[in-house]
């Protein structure tokens, strides 16, 4: 097993033990027999191990759905359909780590609306922050797709905020499966379906898109 891994496994199995993060790097590391300074050869800090985690589930999911030959042939709405629902399959192997580390997240959010709680917040962003950088490079890179396969319109003022649509969407799915008591996750199931569908109903080609540019020619012809 390789360094990292053993890292992420040994932090995943303390959180998921004792419900919250040790409190040492030097005696977290002593338990793995590694040296403080070799652990910081590899992470900076707990919240970091995290992120990594994080960025991981991200990782293998694009990389399980890139490997699927049928998937470069899917239109930019079955594809974003795909890796959801590989992401979500995937992320059910560490529920139990999910759903803490989303339960903090959650918690850091709310407590950082009271005075002096800002530096959990900061916390809570950084835990995410690789997870959401690779995403909207992926994001961007389905949409501008998109846009070329007329599956998404763009629009002066609102194209640039797609990917921050794609990544609220996904923040909302993480939650929703956090939340799903369903059989298998059923209703999560139907939950990215839906919200997919919806999502790729509103940034394609609409009639009203066919009336703004009737009104554009009727006005630059008058």
């Amino acid at each position: 097993m390789e360094t990292l891994e053993k890292i992420r496994k040994a932090y995943t199995e303390y959180v998921l033990e004792n419900g919250k993060q040790p409190t040492s790097i030097f005696q977290f590391a002593k338990k793995l027999k590694m040296a403080e300074a070799e652990f910081y050869n590899h992470y900076a800090s707990f919240e970091a191990i995290e992120a990594d985690i994080w960025l991981t589930f991200f990782t293998e999911a694009m990389s399980t759905v890139e490997a699927d030959t049928t998937y470069q042939g899917y239109s930019v709405r079955e594809k974003l359909l795909a890796f959801y629902y590989t992401w979500i399959e995937l992320l059910k192997a560490q529920r139990s780590f999910v759903v803490y580390s989303f339960g903090q997240l959650r918690e850091a959010q709310l407590n950082s609306r009271s005075r002096g709680m800002s530096r959990m917040a900061q916390s809570s962003s950084r835990v995410l922050s690789l997870f959401k950088e690779s995403f909207f490079d992926y994001a961007r890179d389905l949409l501008a797709e998109g846009r070329e396969s007329k599956e998404v319109e763009p629009r002066p003022f609102v194209t640039d905020r797609y990917p921050n649509a794609l990544w609220g969407q996904t923040l909302y799915l993480l939650d929703f499966w956090v939340r799903d008591v369903s059989k298998n996750f059923e209703k999560t199931d139907s939950a990215i379906e839906k919200s997919v569908n919806t999502t790729f109903d509103l940034i394609g080609r609409s009639p009203l898109d066919t009336l703004f540019d009737f009104a554009k020619f009727m006005y630059q012809n008058k």
